[in-house]
C-alpha cells in the first residue's frame, strides 16, 4: 500500500509540475485512486463532484468576487485610495503607507490577494515611481501589502477553512483583524524610516478642510466595510447575506452616486465574475475529489498517528507546520491547499490542544505569504508586469518586506490569544 501511495503522490506531483491545470490534477488522482486503488464504483467520483459545489458558504465566496469586480471596474477603489493617502501621505514614505492602508480597505470587501494586486498595486506602483520611490521598494512594498487580501475579512481561504473545518464563519474572520493590523503597522512602520533615511521629499500636510472634503467625497467608498461588518456583527445578516448586501451596495453606489460605471460595463463584469468563480469552484471539486481518497485510505489519521509518535510538543509542532505551509505555499495556490491539508492537520489539533480558528488563521497567514514567493507566487509575476521586471528581480525585492510578514508569523504563533482576542470578547 506504502508503494501505491508513492504512485498517488508522484502522479499528483508530476501533474502540478506539468501544464495541467491544478483542478484536472487534483480531479484526476484523487479518481485514479479512488477507482483503481479503493476499487470504488466511478458513479461515487460524480456524487463527490456534485455534493463538493452543492454548498452554501460558497455563495458568499462567489458574490465577493463580483463586489471586487465592480469596485475595481467603477471608482470606488480610487477614492479608497485617495481617502488612505489624505490620511498618512505627508508623512515620510506617507504614500506608500497610503497604499499599505489602500490594500486593507479594499482586502475588507474583495477577500482576495490577486484582486488587492491587480487593483491597488496596478495604481500605485506607478504613482510612488512618479514621486521618486525607489523602483525596488516601490514593488516590494506593492506586492506583499496585498497579503492583507487575505488575512482582513472577508477572506475567500477563511471561508473555505471553515467550510471543511466546520468552524463559525463569523467567529474565524475576527481573528484576522488583529493580524492585519499588525501587518499595516510593520509595513507602515518600515517605510517611514527607510523613506525618512532617504530624505523623500513628502506630500504637503492637507489642511482640516481638505481632509474634510476628501473624506466626504470618498465616505461612500469607507462605508462599505462598516456595512459588511457592522451587520455581521450586529446580527442584522449572517456572512452569506452581507455578500449580497455589498454587491448591491457596490453596485448602487457606482451606477447612481459615483457615476463611474456604466449599464453597458455590468455584463463584462457579471462574465469576469462568473470565469473567476467557476475557476474558484472547479478547484473546490477536483480539491474534494483528492480528498475522498485521503478520506476512504484514512491517511489524514496515518499522518496524525506518525506526528504524534515522533513530536510531542505543540510548539515544535506549530513551527514544523508553518515552515512546511510556507514551502507548500511556494508551489500551490492558497485555495487547494486550504482544501487538501486543512482534513490533513485537523485531528492533529485536538492532540496538541490547538484552536482549530487559531490554526486556521496562522494557515492562511502562511499560505498567504506564499503569493510573494517563487517559482509560483501569483503577486509577483503581476508586479514583474506592471514595470517589466524578471521574476528574479521582484523576488528580491519583496525579501524584507516577507521578514517583516515571518515575524509577524511567529509572534501569533506563540501568542494564540492574541488571534483568539475579539473572537473570545465577541462570542465569549
Amino acid at each position: 500500500m506504502d508503494t501505491n501511495y508513492l504512485l498517488i503522490a508522484a502522479l499528483l506531483l508530476g501533474c502540478l509540475a506539468s501544464t495541467v491545470p491544478v483542478f484536472m490534477a487534483l480531479f484526476f488522482t484523487g479518481t485514479v485512486g479512488l477507482v483503481y486503488l479503493v476499487g470504488i464504483d466511478p458513479q461515487i467520483v460524480i456524487e463527490v463532484l456534485y455534493r463538493s459545489m452543492d454548498k452554501f458558504a460558497l455563495i458568499v465566496v462567489l458574490f465577493f468576487v463580483l463586489c471586487g469586480n465592480i469596485m475595481t471596474t467603477g471608482s470606488i477603489v480610487a477614492k479608497l485610495i485617495k481617502a488612505a493617502n489624505i490620511l498618512v501621505g505627508f508623512l515620510p514614505g506617507g504614500l506608500a503607507m497610503a497604499g499599505v492602508l489602500a490594500c486593507g480597505f479594499f482586502g475588507a470587501i474583495s477577500g482576495s490577494t490577486v484582486a488587492t494586486v491587480v487593483a491597488i498595486g496596478g495604481f500605485m506602483i506607478p504613482a510612488l515611481l512618479e514621486n521618486g520611490y525607489d523602483e525596488k521598494f516601490s514593488v516590494g512594498i506593492m506586492t506583499t501589502a496585498p497579503i492583507l487580501g487575505v488575512i482582513i475579512p472577508p477572506s475567500i481561504a477563511m471561508i473555505l477553512y471553515a467550510m471543511v473545518s466546520n468552524d463559525p464563519l463569523e467567529a474565524l474572520f475576527l481573528t484576522g483583524f488583529v493580524p492585519g493590523l499588525l501587518i499595516i503597522i510593520g509595513m507602515c512602520l518600515y517605510s517611514y524610516f527607510v523613506c525618512k533615511k532617504q530624505g523623500l521629499k513628502t506630500l504637503k500636510k492637507p489642511s482640516r478642510s481638505e481632509a474634510l472634503a476628501v473624506l466626504k467625497e470618498s465616505a461612500w467608498a469607507l462605508f462599505l466595510p462598516v456595512l459588511i461588518f457592522g451587520g455581521i456583527y450586529s446580527g442584522m445578516f449572517t456572512a452569506n447575506e452581507a455578500a449580497v448586501v455589498a454587491c448591491f451596495y457596490a453596485f448602487f453606489v457606482e451606477i447612481f452616486i459615483h457615476k463611474d460605471m456604466k449599464l453597458r460595463q455590468l455584463k463584462n463584469v457579471i462574465v469576469s465574475s462568473a470565469v473567476t468563480s467557476s475557476t474558484l469552484l472547479m478547484i473546490v471539486a477536483g480539491a474534494s475529489v483528492f480528498g475522498e481518497f485521503l478520506t476512504f485510505e484514512q491517511i489524514p489519521n496515518q499522518i496524525a498517528s506518525a506526528v504524534t509518535d515522533n513530536i510531542q510538543s505543540p510548539v515544535v509542532f506549530l513551527l514544523s507546520v508553518n515552515l512546511l505551509l510556507l514551502i507548500i505555499g511556494m508551489f500551490m495556490d492558497i485555495i487547494s491547499a486550504t482544501l487538501i491539508l486543512t482534513p490533513i492537520f485537523l485531528p492533529l489539533l485536538s492532540k496538541f490542544g490547538i484552536n482549530s480558528m487559531h490554526f486556521g488563521l496562522l494557515m492562511t497567514l502562511n499560505l498567504g505569504i506564499g503569493y510573494c514567493t517563487p517559482p509560483l507566487g501569483v503577486s509577483l509575476y503581476i508586479s514583474g508586469a506592471a514595470v517589466n521586471r524578471d521574476l528574479l528581480y521582484v523576488s528580491r525585492a519583496v525579501l524584507p518586506f516577507l521578514l517583516i510578514q515571518i515575524a509577524i508569523l511567529l509572534l501569533l504563533t506563540f501568542w494564540p490569544d492574541l488571534v483568539l482576542m475579539l473572537p473570545r470578547l465577541v462570542y465569549g
